[in-house]
């Protein structure tokens, strides 16, 4: 039997109308409802509008591009990559009804509108800005199989909890069920042990009955779902970074991390952790502080460490903005850069060749993840093997880093 609305509501104890809100997102509800709303649907796998779910099949020609915060330049480059391979993918351009090949007319035309408006092939990229927010990426998966999307790329890291990882794993095994290319980019794969995985990041955060039904959920959505997957080595260009430092004397060394509960910040802070842990450097606990990865969390951040510990001699920050605002701090101390204290940073971002020094950093290919992300949305790219590939992060050493105290 077809799951309606009226099990939703049942199940996320509020009435009809409330989940219609949710789903229609035409009234304000408050987050906590929305969140459970939004995970009634997941875990009963609940499709909107019966008569469109029964053509899903027929997919439209919008690809949704999931990203955590547009004015990121780490999204920005990689959702303006995926945007730039799906408009050329045809070879053709808007208002021109020639077939690039053959000659031919092969657009679709708006009646009554004269000239060619949309060449065929063409796809509407339309970028969804979760601001990092776990139901605001539910609610656009749900919005994005109600719209039969044709292609979902989802970018940056997942949220590190087992009931959202198992929500977004059934939500996008129905994409895909309905026809919908799924591609992760920059993201980890996900699999049937993804929900245990996760169990065991967010210990203590939820009741074992809890750990056990969203970890039967993921094992249950994962096996259903191989999506593409393009991910960065985040780990080992952490570790290289950090081995980078010892290797020019550096013992004592500060880290900004990235927000708790987000798997690139685990992954690149465990990168930096083996690196200490192979050249038995201490690693105590108040040299590492968490924020967000913009540059007043960095400058805060900078300014905590440098309070804990004044005898640090390099801070290491989980991407680059952050590290602009560690520089800014130490600058403020009076601190020269990398004469007193070394900073280094994250991704490569196009202004961390031009800051004041030049910044160390990983470099991630931004640009070839998105493209690629793009052609495999529009199924002009083969598959990785395995479905599976992971983009190498390559260290790139520029002035702001040296031996302690030149």
């Amino acid at each position: 039997m077809a799951v309606t609305l009226a099990d939703v509501a049942a199940r996320a104890r509020v009435s009809a109308a409330t989940v219609s809100r949710v789903l229609n997102g035409n009234y304000p509800v408050a987050e906590n409802t929305r969140a459970r709303v939004l995970r009634a649907v997941a875990d009963l796998e609940y499709v909107v509008n019966g008569p469109a779910s029964a053509l899903a099949a027929a997919t439209s020609d919008l690809v949704g591009i999931l990203v955590n915060d547009i004015a990121d330049p780490f999204f920005g480059i990689i959702a303006s990559a995926v945007q730039s391979e799906m408009s050329t993918a045809t070879g053709q351009h808007i208002g021109n009804g020639a077939h690039p090949r053959t000659g031919d007319s092969d657009t679709r035309r708006n009646p009554g509108s004269g000239p060619a408006l949309v060449p065929a092939g063409e796809k509407l990229a339309v970028v969804c800005n979760t601001g990092g927010s776990p139901e605001r990426e539910l609610m656009y998966l749900t919005l994005l199989q109600r719209q039969r999307a044709a292609a979902v790329v989802l970018t940056g890291g997942a949220v590190e909890d087992a009931g959202h990882a198992a929500a977004v794993t059934a939500a996008l095994t129905r994409l895909a069920a309905a026809g919908t290319r799924v591609v992760l980019c920059g993201r980890p794969p996900l699999g049937p042990e993804a929900g245990a995985r996760e169990a065991r990041a967010t210990a203590g955060t939820r009741t074992d009955l809890e750990a056990r039904i969203f970890q039967r959920a993921a094992h249950k959505a994962g096996a259903a779902l191989s999506p593409v997957t393009l991910a960065f080595d985040n780990r080992g260009g952490a570790r290289r970074l950090t081995e980078h430092l010892i290797s020019l004397g550096h013992q004592c060394i500060g880290y900004i991390a990235g927000p708790v509960g987000r798997t690139t910040t685990r992954h690149r802070l465990e990168g930096h952790r083996a690196a200490l842990a192979a050249h038995d450097i201490p690693d105590p606990a108040h040299r590492t502080v968490h924020g967000a990865y913009d540059r007043a969390a960095g400058y805060d951040a900078a300014l905590e460490l440098l309070r804990r510990d004044p005898t640090l001699t390099a801070v290491i920050a989980a991407n680059d903005t952050a590290a602009l605002g560690a520089c800014a701090a130490l600058r403020e101390r009076g601190l020269r850069i990398p004469g007193d204290v070394s900073v280094a940073g994250f991704d490569d971002l196009p202004f961390s060749a031009d800051a004041a020094p030049a910044l160390t950093t990983v470099r991630l290919p931004l640009q070839e993840a998105g493209a690629r992300a793009g052609r495999l949305a529009m199924g002009r790219e083969t598959p990785p093997p395995g479905e599976i590939t992971t983009l190498r992060a390559d260290l790139m050493v520029r002035e702001s880093t040296s031996s302690p105290y030149s």
